[in-house]
């Protein structure tokens, strides 16, 4: 294993985005200004928070035993900041009256069933690592995260927003940040930023669609659909299948994502547009998905595990270095030349990013 993952540096990753925010934060309806502002400096304070914590070196401890089962835990912040907040279910119990507690504790369950029974990991560290999360964050918090130990769920505000729990991959996206930090451990920064942010997408999706039994032709390929208010303009926060599609708002702006490198966008914002360019292998993946046909957990999944699990993967990988390695794991893992290879080879064509040199 490349020697830059012997630490582990858990970062604070959020699933909406700050240019996003930002552009909430210029809304000339003070009330949606001053929540986005809000939830923006909260953000950067945790941000920092985790940062600290990473440089002084504290990581999250190895789980018990592995076991086929999750242990999760739910917590309610009762809308105050301090977590974990007060436990409500674990595993085992029943139904809750909070439909916002059961959503949370499914989400848990679904993202560690598919990376059971799709990939035989247990749980985030593949050492039965127990699954906790916290709902009801913050007044009106418009966003969740994973901070490197847990999940927390905001409520949304209502108007641009909604419960953060209502999209199952939004739920996958953040668990699997703990996967990409116990694994490649991927910076987060430019394109090991957006390929780490790629990474919960891409399995963030399989999780809906392993939930739902979809094949790739049926999937949405969204992050986030239902997420948004009612009086956005949008269906996601992301499109797979589309970047640049998900949402066009006058308070929230058009979605920036690129499709190919075509389209690379240079910024200093974002960890160097970490959410912005993420849509480029997000787009590969889809292409590689739907040129494969069928459950896209069992081929094309199986190739980006393997690619993020395999130990050759740098924490600075570029995009190139994905490819290139995604591309011998399907060789590896399904033949060469096979139609696996090919698709991966088309795909990484497509979105423009080579996969020699």
């Amino acid at each position: 294993m490349d020697a830059s993952h012997a630490h582990r540096h858990p970062v604070f990753c959020t699933v909406v985005p700050p240019h996003l925010l930002d552009k909430a934060a210029l809304s000339a309806d003070s009330r949606r200004a001053d929540l986005a502002q809000r939830t923006l400096e909260h953000d950067s304070m945790l941000r920092t928070r985790r940062r600290v914590t990473a440089v002084r070196g504290i990581t999250p401890g190895l789980g018990a035993p592995a076991a086929d089962e999750p242990r999760r835990t739910i917590y309610d912040a009762q809308h105050r900041t301090r977590l974990p907040g007060k436990k409500v279910r674990a595993e085992g119990d029943p139904v809750h009256k909070d439909a916002t507690v059961n959503r949370a504790y499914a989400g848990l369950g679904a993202t560690y069933e598919l990376f059971l029974k799709g990939f035989g990991r247990r749980s985030i560290d593949d050492s039965g690592l127990a699954l906790d999360a916290t709902v009801h964050y913050g007044e009106e918090y418009n966003n969740a995260f994973w901070d490197g130990q847990q999940m927390v769920f905001g409520d949304g505000d209502g108007d641009l927003f909604l419960d953060f729990t209502v999209s199952i991959d939004v739920i996958g996206h953040e668990l699997t940040h703990g996967v990409t930090q116990y694994t490649a451990n991927l910076a987060y920064l430019g394109q090991s930023g957006a390929l780490n942010e790629s990474m919960s997408d891409v399995f963030g999706s399989l999780i809906k669609q392993y939930s739902l039994d979809q094949t790739a032709e049926e999937a949405d390929w969204l992050i986030g659909a239902g997420l948004l208010g009612p009086n956005v303009t949008g269906v996601a926060l992301r499109s797979m299948k589309a970047p640049g599609t998900a949402y066009d708002d006058d308070e929230l702006g058009k979605d920036p994502q690129p499709a190919t490198m075509d389209d690379y966008v240079t910024t200093n914002r974002d960890n160097g547009g970490v959410h912005i360019n993420s849509g480029i292998p997000n787009h590969a993946f889809y292409v590689a998905a739907t040129e494969l046909g069928g459950k896209a957990w069992e081929r094309a999944g199986q190739i980006w595990y393997d690619t993020l699990t395999g130990g050759e993967l740098a924490s600075n990988a570029k995009f190139t270095d994905f490819a290139r390695l995604s591309t011998a794991a399907a060789a590896a893992r399904y033949g060469d030349g096979g139609a696996e290879h090919r698709a991966l080879q088309k795909a990484w064509s497509v979105v423009g990013v080579p996969i020699t040199g």
